[in-house]
């Protein structure tokens, strides 16, 4: 079909939103609007002694000024973190608990002490600088290994050496690990860091909130990647006036990366300030704001060991991660360091494995979801510790990979932490990647790059990640006069998914998209969801076939009823009801109008032709590639230049090709990012956030990469009826273990260097190649 599963289609996002025709929060502006700023902490760690806002309340335009002593007086509920874990002395993991604005302590540099709201910005920014508050300065702590050790300051009294958890993943085993590590013939172990990074999507974080005193019930609106999961932590546990009292709209959403996807302190405090003032609060954060408040990324310290026999097969594998929280727990801070370990047994038959886990809080912004969320912190770490074990043992980078492959032939595949593969060509995968960057012919290019004075090297990473799985998403298929709602949980935020999910119902139903609308973000209006995991289309849009497959079966029904014909004469094509061998049909849209007239039905029927299906996982999808590259280094000034790039995925079925390599092609620039250029540096002593501007945080720009080479071979999975595996977080996993191992690559000749971190910055490259003098 010319709009259906496969085809091509332009986003039909784009031409509203790059015309300037989309509505954000920021755009929104509601009568009687007032203006909110916070006041944060200028310091990582302190005791608050007095903090004393009586001068600020008194300045002209000011309405509002709310401090931690409201918070405790009201007694509100901290932030939450939801997600529950157990450490392997069978205790719960501490919490860290983190009230609205800063009560008795300051904890991290840009962490809420107050909320000042006035009848300009302005005026609130200028009240906000004459809060006068008292601080007793405390030692800080930014790096996880520090926080650990004896006499480190302490940032909760109740968690003795900043230890949050200690965890082992409980789908793995010591004992069959410790064995084949006794049996081994070679042991290759590395350390690496998992760089910490920052979201810094287009549009900032932002809140808008509004209040109807004849119901009693607030609006919010604001950016998120789910509004439910704003809404009932700020109604149930922190506002405590209950859901029904909030309704949370999401409008048009510029950028998330999972970073979007929890509550916010000022979303919970825009709410309660428009409550107390019974008017609209708005608060926008800046560019400098969202440095050191928004959720961060990354930041691992992992020690890892691969036992081989003498041949490279793989026998075992150790992990020991030290993974930094922040000041506090996000709202699923615990979960991203620990349940996506699973994965470090990648695309390999590794047959023991044994993973530890030690969750570290520090005097930093907290740690949350980041593109990926965990999936490409395993994939680094195997991906490195593999090219590592192939140079100890003299294998090159593709055999070391062939020998140790879970086979086509073992699916379905259950690897030691417990994941089952249902599909994937991981050797044909890697292949035709090989042939696709001319593997074989890199040799003369390292030798035109050396005639040049340049170092060049090649690497390869493949990876897999876990998509798919975890909350239900729902999809309601609604037939209006002459259009269709889709009404659905997730999020549009720069993925293309209206696009998407308008080419699934239209090759379904047979109905032109330009007929199709879809309904996100308005906790009164669409069901629970998310987007984020890389499973919008493997759940969502599986929910959306069936509903559509429904439609269709009770239409055929209902349409047979109307033509006095036996339901299995009745063909249904191109949105048309038809019967066979005959001219008579009715259109979809005429069906549906029949359906609402009750004298039209057959016996027992429902009225309408709307249908709602909630689909559950039942499993989890693997989508999975490998990625080479080539990168070529100035030895003089230690600049790195990606000069190749080719990619070759299986995500099980293709729905858009220009949107699927669309969101590769993203995934791997910040792939890259991390791997050359974005850092996120404290300073040890002050805990200052060094890096908190694009004057100090390097961002990939589009002059620094080349263009990419890319291509599917799609083996459809079968945990869903789509047979798709997901693909938004592919490219951010691949990338930063292929430039690491080409750089490498490019390094151990003149050095003899087995590692270098992420980010291979100038210096650090300058660093490695002069390090003899």
């Amino acid at each position: 079909m010319k709009f259906g599963i496969g085809q091509p289609l332009r986003r039909y996002e784009d031409l509203r939103l790059l015309t300037g025709k989309g509505r954000y929060t920021d755009d929104i502006a509601l009568p009687g609007m007032v203006f909110a700023a916070v006041l944060r902490s200028p310091v990582a760690h302190a005791r608050l002694n007095r903090l004393d806002a009586a001068a600020a309340r008194q300045l002209p335009g000011v309405l509002l000024v709310l401090t931690g002593a409201e918070v405790a007086a009201e007694k509100l509920g901290d932030v939450p973190c939801v997600h529950p874990l157990t450490s392997r002395d069978g205790k719960p993991r501490h919490d860290t608990p983190r009230p609205l604005l800063a009560i008795g302590k300051l904890r991290h540099v840009g962490q809420p002490v107050a909320f000042v709201v006035a009848e300009t910005l302005n005026a609130a920014r200028d009240a906000a600088e004459a809060i006068e508050f008292d601080y007793e300065e405390l030692p800080s702590v930014v790096d996880s290994r520090a926080a650990m050790a004896p006499g480190a300051p302490q940032l909760f009294d109740h968690i003795p050496g900043n230890i949050v958890f200690d965890w082992d993943n409980d789908m793995t085993d010591a004992k069959a690990t410790d064995a084949a590590f006794a049996k081994a013939k070679h042991v290759t172990g590395i350390e690496i860091v998992n760089n910490r990074v920052v979201a810094n999507s287009m549009e900032p974080r932002n809140a808008l909130a509004e209040y109807d005193a004849a119901s009693d019930r607030s609006t919010l609106y604001t950016t998120t990647q789910g509004p439910h999961l704003v809404r009932d932590p700020i109604a149930e546990m922190i506002l405590k006036i209950g859901k029904d009292k909030l309704r949370v709209v999401t409008p048009n959403v510029g950028g998330g990366f999972g970073m979007k996807a929890f509550v916010y302190p000022e979303q919970a405090l825009a709410v309660w300030a428009s409550r107390k003032l019974k008017r609209p609060v708005k608060w926008q954060s800046d560019r400098s704001e969202g440095f050191v408040s928004d959720n961060q990324g990354r930041d691992h310290v992992t020690r890892a060991e691969l036992a081989m026999d003498e041949k490279g097969r793989f026998l075992g594998l150790r992990v020991t991660t030290l993974a930094n929280l922040g000041a506090y727990l996000s709202p699923l801070g615990p979960f991203i360091p620990t349940r996506s370990t699973d994965l470090v047994s990648g695309l390999y038959t590794t047959p023991a494995i044994h993973i530890n886990v030690k969750g570290i809080c520090t005097n930093t912004v907290p740690v949350c979801a980041y593109r990926g969320a965990g999936r490409p912190e395993a994939a680094y770490l195997m991906e490195r510790l593999v090219d590592a074990a192939a140079r100890d043992m003299g294998l090159a980078p593709d055999a070391i990979r062939r020998i140790n492959f879970i086979p086509t032939r073992a699916m379905p595949y259950t690897s030691a932490t417990k994941l089952v593969f249902d599909s994937g060509e991981f050797e044909q995968v890697m292949d035709l990647g090989m042939k696709a960057a001319d593997w074989a012919g890199f040799a003369p290019r390292r030798a035109e790059s050396e005639r040049r004075g340049k170092l060049r090297g090649i690497g390869m990473a493949t990876y897999t990640e876990r998509c798919g799985g975890g909350l239900p998403e729902t999809a309601s298929i609604e037939f209006k006069d002459g259009h269709i709602e889709l009404v659905m949980g997730n999020v549009e935020y720069g993925t293309g998914l209206i696009t998407a999910y308008k080419q699934v119902v239209a090759d379904q139903l047979g109905v032109d998209p330009d007929r199709l609308e879809v309904i996100m973000g308005d906790t009164d209006r669409t069901p629970v969801g998310l987007t984020g995991g890389s499973r919008a289309l493997p759940v969502a849009g599986s929910a959306l076939l069936e509903a559509s497959q429904d439609v269709i079966a009770k239409g055929r029904q209902l349409a047979a009823h109307l033509l006095e014909a036996s339901a299995v004469d009745v063909q249904f094509g191109d949105a048309q009801f038809v019967v066979a061998g005959t001219d008579l049909k009715l259109d979809l849209f005429e069906v549906a109008a029949a359906a609402r007239d009750p004298k039209r039905l057959p016996a027992g029927m429902a009225p309408g032709l709307d249908v709602t299906r909630q689909r559950v996982p039942p499993a989890a999808t693997f989508p999975n590639g490998c990625h080479i590259c080539e990168v070529e280094i100035d030895p003089e000034t230690g600049v790195s230049s990606v000069v190749r790039y080719t990619i070759v995925d299986d995500f099980g079925r293709t729905i858009n090709p220009i949107m699927l390599e669309g969101q590769v092609h993203g995934g791997v620039v910040q792939g890259i990012g991390q791997a050359l250029y974005e850092h996120t540096v404290y300073d040890a002593d002050s805990g200052q956030l060094v890096t908190g501007s694009f004057m100090d945080y390097t961002m990939p720009r589009a002059g620094d990469l080349p263009s990419f080479s890319f291509a599917t071979h799609n083996v459809p999975c079968k945990a869903n009826p789509l047979g798709v595996k997901g693909a938004g977080e592919a490219g951010a996993i691949g990338a930063p273990p292929a430039v690491i191992n080409a750089l490498v690559d490019a390094l151990h000749p003149k050095t003899g260097l087995r590692h270098i971190d992420m980010p291979a910055t100038p210096r650090r490259v300058w660093e490695a190649l002069h390090a003899g003098g």
